[in-house]
């Protein structure tokens, strides 16, 4: 299903000033994106795009955002960590969004942005580590944010050491 309605722009053909816009006349750009979220030519085959605001259990949050990683591709966990840090409870946002940073530093850090992948994996450790002791919890779900923290800092140290971009599959965490 096409969920995106081309009404112009400057590629395809399209004339310039014309903006994609999505089913209920939003503008959203409809290029195609490769597996880590960084837009391609018109016409260009990409990977699907995950779908935006779908309501999940945090069960199946943390579990599609897994498999996402596994696959390398944290831009897309990135998208199902969001629509949880919106959708769900106010308690349990900062959790989610710190989540989602963890996964949109990674991100960074496999597109080649180094200094932004750092930030981010640096901001979502503290977060998730900020989470879990103001709730009192550090095992919410199943998630290990003791371990995430570390695999970001680690991560994050790495990145900085080596200067170098990483492969967004071979350093997935485990979320569990």
């Amino acid at each position: 299903m096409d969920r995106w309605i081309s009404t112009g722009g400057t590629s395809g053909g399209r004339p310039v000033g014309a903006r994609d816009r999505d089913g209920e006349g939003r503008a959203r750009n409809a290029r195609p994106r490769d597996g880590l979220g960084r837009p391609l030519p018109y016409g260009t085959p990409g990977v699907e795009r995950q779908p935006e605001g779908v309501i999940r259990t945090p069960e199946e949050t943390v579990a599609e955002a897994q498999a996402l990683l596994d696959a390398g591709k944290p831009f897309h966990a990135h998208e199902v960590f969001e629509d949880a840090w919106k959708s769900g409870p106010a308690v349990e946002r900062p959790l989610w969004r710190g989540l989602a940073q963890l996964a949109v530093g990674l991100t960074h850090a496999a597109r080649g942005n180094l200094t932004g992948g750092v930030r981010l994996l640096r901001r979502g450790a503290g977060a998730a580590e900020e989470w879990a002791a103001a709730a009192g919890e550090d095992r919410p779900y199943g998630l290990d944010l003791t371990g995430l923290a570390r695999w970001a800092r680690e991560l994050a140290a790495s990145v900085e050491r080596t200067g170098t971009a990483v492969d967004a599959e071979a350093r997935a965490p485990r979320l569990r």
